[in-house]
């Protein structure tokens, strides 16, 4: 019987030690990130993604470190690496979790970027692909405000570079904000960030009235 509660609390103790790893991991990586050390970030979110093997956020992380990395980036050889790799991320992120709406969005971001890197080629391929996943992830999962407002900072753009009305998008714009005011997300490391691009975004849109 002792043999049987040791074993018992072993079992207990490294599932909680185990969870503790994680959490304690992840955190770092956070503030690594949060410091501008993006590399070492997306590099211990991957090590993390690594023993996590069921777990499809610290994937989804390493994939947008490395998203906005792109955005931020003119480099055209870093950018293309800096994709593939999101992309690889996003993918294994699916895997583990089909239709997800949160796995959706960071798909059109990283198909976004790659418009950004080469519009002429890139632009009329890839745009009807972003639209479908962005209203894929709103059917999955309608309250989710990243993919309301991604969606229409994305037609906001097209919009925009053909001399079309943007105040549509930009309602859309404001219903987002209202649904970043009411999100909560599953723990606190699952995503939850958007909210101030979007206020910025309805600035821009109110400046135009």
């Amino acid at each position: 019987m002792i043999r049987v509660f040791t074993t018992f609390f072993l079992f207990i103790f490294g599932l909680a030690n185990a969870q503790t790893q994680y959490e304690t991991g992840m955190k770092k990586a956070f503030t690594l990130w949060g410091e501008g050390k993006s590399t070492e970030a997306s590099a211990l979110f991957e090590r993390i993604a690594a023993a996590e093997k069921t777990n499809w956020l610290p994937s989804y992380y390493v994939a947008l470190v490395n998203t906005t990395d792109a955005f931020q980036t003119q480099d055209k050889e870093k950018i293309s690496a800096l994709l593939a790799k999101a992309e690889a991320a996003a993918d294994n992120a699916e895997m583990i979790s089909p239709d997800n709406s949160e796995i959706l969005v960071i798909q059109a971001l990283i198909q976004t970027a790659w418009i950004v890197y080469d519009p002429m080629t890139n632009g009329m391929k890839l745009s009807g692909k972003v639209n479908e996943l962005y209203t894929k992830a709103m059917k999955l999962n309608p309250n989710n405000p990243r993919a309301v407002f991604g969606k229409a900072e994305f037609e906001m753009g097209g919009a925009k570079y053909f001399g079309g009305d943007i105040k549509p998008m930009c309602a859309e714009v404001e219903r987002s904000i209202k649904l970043f005011d009411t999100f909560k997300p599953e723990s606190e490391f699952h995503p939850n960030w958007g909210k101030d691009r979007a206020a910025e975004t309805l600035k821009e849109c109110q400046t135009k009235k």
